[in-house]
Order: structure tokens, then C-alpha cells, then sequence
């Protein structure tokens, strides 16, 4: 895997709740670029083109027509769910698909999710 950095859409098997099983599906890179942890892992939020999830305030829809959209890479509409994080190594990222070019309504809902509002 090339270096990703935050804001770039990727794609990943991605673990489900149970831990046992994974789907392979874009995430969205949502840490900082220079946490400097010394573990080569990052943080991403699950991608899902399921748009009955997007209703919550922890939730960011893409539309393909928007801005947004036609940077990401994404083959559908989809919702950014912060609410949904994971810790991925960075060897598991398979590629970067694309990148969105603005961050703000992802670190509102990640403030959200977080309790930092």
C-alpha cells in the first residue's frame, strides 16, 4: 500500500461488530496525518451505500453529483459513518479510490460521535 493521508477514500476489508468477519468496502482516512504513534496503523470511517443509515447526526452522505462526491472515488451515493470507526494497519489499506476535498462536515459528525461538541 502507498502512503495514504487523511481525507483520502480507500478500500479495505473492513471488520464486522463480531470481529470474526470482514466485507471489503471503501473507508474514509479520518486521522491526523502527523499523530506520529510509531504503529503503522490508521483510523477510518466505514463507507456504506445503504442510504436508509443516513439520519444521524454521526453520519456524512456523499452524493456522486457533489463536490465531494466526484472526488471519492465512489461507484454510489454513500454515507461517511463516523459512528462507525475501526483501526486498520496501514498494509491492510488495498488502495486509495479517491479523496474528499473537504473535511468539515466529517469532523463535525466525528465531534459528534466523540462527545467533543
Amino acid at each position: 500500500m502507498t502512503t495514504c493521508k487523511r481525507g483520502d477514500i480507500a478500500l479495505v476489508f473492513f471488520p464486522n461488530s463480531d470481529l470474526r468477519t470482514a466485507k471489503k468496502r471503501p473507508v474514509l482516512i479520518v486521522d491526523s496525518d502527523d499523530s506520529e504513534t510509531g504503529l503503522p496503523q490508521r483510523i477510518v470511517a466505514m463507507v456504506s451505500s445503504n442510504l436508509q443509515r443516513v439520519n444521524h447526526p454521526s453520519r456524512v452522505l456523499v452524493r456522486l453529483d457533489s463536490e465531494e462526491g466526484k472526488c471519492s472515488g465512489l461507484l454510489f451515493d454513500s454515507v461517511i459513518m463516523t459512528d462507525n470507526l475501526a483501526t486498520i494497519m496501514t498494509h491492510e489499506l488495498d488502495k486509495v479510490i479517491g479523496h474528499m476535498p473537504g473535511m468539515a462536515s466529517i469532523d463535525q459528525a466525528l465531534r459528534y460521535t466523540l462527545g467533543l461538541e
